[in-house]
């Protein structure tokens, strides 16, 4: 089968880590051996590759295509328009996206399926490619997509208008699925694929090697993800004016940092507070082994994959307490 994936979420070598649980999923997919598939990942246009531009500059630097992993992947460039781009973002990455899926098909790769990532816009643009080529597509829901933007009156419209559309809709958690359901799709419509992890990449470590290399000493947290407010970094950071014995590492870039950095000045831990910046994934296994604990502080998360990464390379077995979030927990219970 030839696959046509599509999502806005996906690494490109200007942002390595962008969307890396999509591309590991193509790449799984792929390796199976039953399926081909070329990628079409748009990037929001922005003309200046200057980094004082921040995370706009990384739109600029992005390659308009690539071959990661054997894989050939596109980034077009589509607008987003400040104020009222989320209402006309799926109309917009359908425009940006709609002459390079042509060149495709141009180019003698006649695929079966489009195969899209993220609800809104991208299922959206998804349907409107669909529709147009008169091809089937498929939408995975990740969680921010069904778990915020339907609270929006014309998003929440449009996603309904997707998801009757849609021939195959796949959530990655039985939470997602029910956002689904509530939004009027017929529960048998929807199947619920959770994210994976992988147990060759992220294996058992020499738990002292490890901790000799990244030079830890005493009991040592471990915080991971983008240096963004709902990762909630600045709760962990917080709590070690609690724990004076205990040490913090935090994994991950992003525009908090500065903050992140103040905060721990602020309160007298920045000592015990080490950032070790963007972690390649190849790398994590050996951090996730290290740490004494991993601490999972999001205000959102969907799936928790970084305490499943983390339970695996650290060889024990560990039930976290998680902060339940009402659209992921239900009874206490993880069950996203």
């Amino acid at each position: 089968m030839n696959v046509l994936t599509f999502s806005t979420l996906y690494p490109n070598a200007a942002s390595p880590g962008h969307g890396v649980f999509v591309e590991n999923r193509v790449r799984h997919l792929v390796a199976g051996g039953r399926v081909n598939t070329r990628v079409v990942a748009p990037v929001p246009w922005f003309p200046f590759q200057n980094p004082r531009f921040g995370p706009y500059a990384a739109f600029a630097r992005a390659p308009t295509e690539e071959v990661r992993h054997g894989i050939s992947v596109v980034h077009p460039r589509y607008l987003v328009i400040p104020k009222i781009g989320t209402n006309v973002a799926p109309f917009l990455l359908f425009r940006g996206a709609w002459r390079t899926v042509q060149r495709i098909l141009a180019s003698g790769y006649t695929f079966d399926l489009i195969d899209a990532h993220y609800f809104y816009p991208d299922g959206v643009a998804a349907v409107m490619l669909a529709q147009r080529l008169g091809k089937p597509v498929t939408i995975t829901a990740r969680g921010t997509d069904l778990n915020v933007l339907p609270e929006f009156p014309l998003p929440r419209r449009i996603i309904q208008w997707a998801a009757h559309r849609a021939d195959g809709l796949i959530t990655v958690c039985e939470a997602l699925k029910r956002v689904l359901v509530d939004l009027g799709v017929p529960a048998g419509r929807v199947r619920v694929l959770r994210n994976g992890v992988d147990l060759e990449m992220f294996r058992p470590v020499d738990r002292k090697a490890a901790r000799d290399r990244l030079d830890l000493a005493g009991p040592t947290l471990l915080s991971v993800g983008n240096l963004i407010p709902l990762k909630g970094h600045d709760l962990v950071i917080s709590a070690l004016a609690d724990l004076p014995d205990v040490d913090l590492i935090i994994a991950g870039s992003g525009p908090e940092e500065a903050a992140l950095r103040t905060l721990s000045e602020r309160l007298g831990v920045a000592q015990r507070v080490r950032f070790l910046g963007r972690v390649d994934h190849e790398s994590m296994a050996e951090i996730y082994g290290a740490a004494d604990a991993l601490v999972l502080a999001s205000s959102r998360e969907v799936g928790r994959m970084c305490s499943l990464k983390r339970w695996r390379a650290a060889r024990r077995s560990w039930h976290p307490t998680f902060r339940a979030h009402p659209k992921s927990y239900a009874d206490r219970k993880p069950d996203c």
